[in-house]
C-alpha cells in the first residue's frame, strides 16, 4: 500500500496486507476498550485504595463498573464516533466536499446526542449505524470540555478553539483512529488530529498531544518500531508553538524506562493522568515496558488517577503494535460492546482498503450508504 497525494490512501492493497492492517485496526480499538474496562471501576481511587480493595497487586481482572464488569467509558464511546467520522469523510468525498474535521465534529455531535436522548429511537435517519447502537446511549463520566466544546453549535478550530484553557485528556483519549490512515503522511495526521482536537480541547498541550498520540499509532499501525514512534511525534511537535510539555512528558516516557523495573511507583512519577500529556507518558511508557498486553494494561490502570484513560490509550498502542490476536480473550469474551467494536474495525479496514469498491460517483452500495449516509 502507497499514499496517494491527496493525503487519502491508494487501492493498491494485497491479501497480506489488508489482513495485517485488519488485525491492527481491530487490535487498536478493541485493545482500547479493554483498557478502558479495566480501569472504569478505578478512575477515582488512590493506589492505596485500590490495593487495600484489591490486593497489593491491584486489580488483575475486571472489576464492576456501571452495575456489570467489563463496562467502558466515554473513552471508548468517542473513539468509536472518531472512526465513524473517519468513515462519513471518505463516503462524502464522493459529492466533492472534503472537509474531514467537519465530519468528526458532527460524529462527535451524535456522541453528545447519546449523553442526553433516551435512546436511538430520538435520532434522525441519517444519523447512520453507529448512533442506532441502543448500548452506546450511557452517560459514562463525559468530560466536561467534551460536553461544552460540542454545544453551541459552533466548532472549534485553531484559529478560534473551544475551551482554550483546556488540556485534560478528552481529546487524547479518542484520537487513536487517525493513526490509523495509513494512506496517509505523518504529518497529514498529525494535523487532523490537531484540529480535531481544538474543537474540544483548546489549550496547546490539549490538541499537540493529540497529534502526538495519533501520529505514534501511526507508525506503529505501518510497523515501525515504538521508540522511533515516539522520536516521529517529537520531531513534528518541535515545529509547534507551545509543545513543550508534550515533548517533555515524552521524554519524560522514554527516560523513566531505564530507570529500572516497571512499577506503579514508577507510572506515578508520570503523573495521574487527567491531563493530556500525563496520559500520553503514561500511555507510551508501559507500552515500552510491557512484557504483553496483559501485563502493560494492568501497569497502565494500576496507579493513582485516570486510569480508563490511560488503560484505553495504552490499549491502543499495544492492539496496534501486536494485533487483536495478542489480547487476552478471556476479557475480549466479557468486554461490553463488542460486537459494535468488531464491527466498526471491520468497516474501517474495508473502507480504506477497499472504499472504491463500496462508493463512487459512477455507484454506491446501498448498504453502504445505509451505515454511513453522505447527509
Amino acid at each position: 500500500m502507497v499514499a496517494s497525494a491527496g493525503g487519502g490512501p491508494t487501492a493498491i492493497w494485497g491479501r497480506t496486507e489488508q489482513q495485517d492492517f485488519r488485525s491492527r485496526v481491530r487490535g487498536c480499538l478493541l485493545g482500547g476498550a479493554l483498557g478502558d474496562a479495566l480501569g472504569a471501576g478505578i478512575e477515582f481511587l488512590s493506589l492505596g485504595d485500590i490495593r487495600s480493595r484489591y490486593g497489593a497487586e491491584g486489580v488483575t481482572d475486571f472489576v464492576p463498573a456501571y452495575g456489570r464488569r467489563g463496562a467502558v467509558t466515554d473513552d471508548t464511546q468517542m473513539t468509536l464516533f472518531t472512526v465513524d467520522g473517519l468513515i462519513r469523510a471518505q463516503v462524502r468525498r464522493d459529492t466533492g466536499a472534503w472537509h474531514p474535521p467537519t465530519d468528526v465534529y458532527r460524529a462527535h455531535l451524535r456522541w453528545a446526542a447519546t449523553q442526553h436522548d433516551w435512546g436511538p429511537d430520538e435520532r434522525r435517519k441519517d444519523s447512520g449505524w453507529l448512533a442506532g447502537q441502543e448500548w452506546l446511549y450511557a452517560r459514562r463520566e463525559p468530560g466536561q470540555a467534551c460536553l461544552s466544546g460540542l454545544s453551541g453549535g459552533t466548532m472549534g478550530t485553531l484559529e478560534k478553539p473551544r475551551n482554550p484553557d483546556s488540556k485534560g485528556c478528552g481529546a487524547v483519549m479518542r484520537s487513536a483512529p487517525f493513526g490509523l490512515l495509513v494512506g496517509w503522511e505523518p504529518q497529514l495526521v498529525f494535523q487532523l488530529a490537531v484540529e480535531c482536537a481544538a474543537q474540544t480541547h483548546g489549550h496547546p498541550t490539549g490538541y499537540l498531544a493529540s497529534g502526538a498520540f495519533a501520529v505514534i499509532v501511526h507508525a506503529l499501525a505501518r510497523g515501525e518500531s515504538l521508540d522511533g514512534a515516539v522520536q516521529r511525534a517529537l520531531g513534528l511537535l518541535a515545529a509547534r508553538p507551545g509543545h513543550q510539555e508534550t515533548s517533555d512528558a515524552l521524554r519524560h516516557a522514554l527516560g523513566a524506562v531505564r530507570q529500572g523495573m516497571p512499577s506503579a511507583a514508577r507510572v506515578e512519577t508520570l503523573g495521574q493522568g487527567w491531563t493530556a500529556e500525563e496520559a500520553l507518558a503514561i500511555a507510551v511508557y508501559c507500552t515500552l515496558v510491557a512484557e504483553d498486553v496483559r501485563h502493560g494494561l494492568l501497569l497502565a490502570v494500576n496507579h493513582s488517577g485516570d486510569s480508563d484513560s490511560t488503560g484505553s490509550m495504552c490499549g491502543n498502542l499495544l492492539g496496534v503494535l501486536h494485533g487483536d490476536t495478542a489480547l487476552p480473550p478471556g476479557w475480549v469474551a466479557e468486554v461490553e460492546g463488542r460486537s459494535t467494536i468488531l464491527e466498526m474495525a471491520d468497516d474501517f479496514a474495508m473502507e480504506m482498503t477497499q472504499g472504491p469498491a463500496l462508493h463512487g460517483p459512477a455507484g454506491s452500495a446501498p448498504g453502504w450508504l445505509a451505515r454511513y449516509p453522505r447527509a
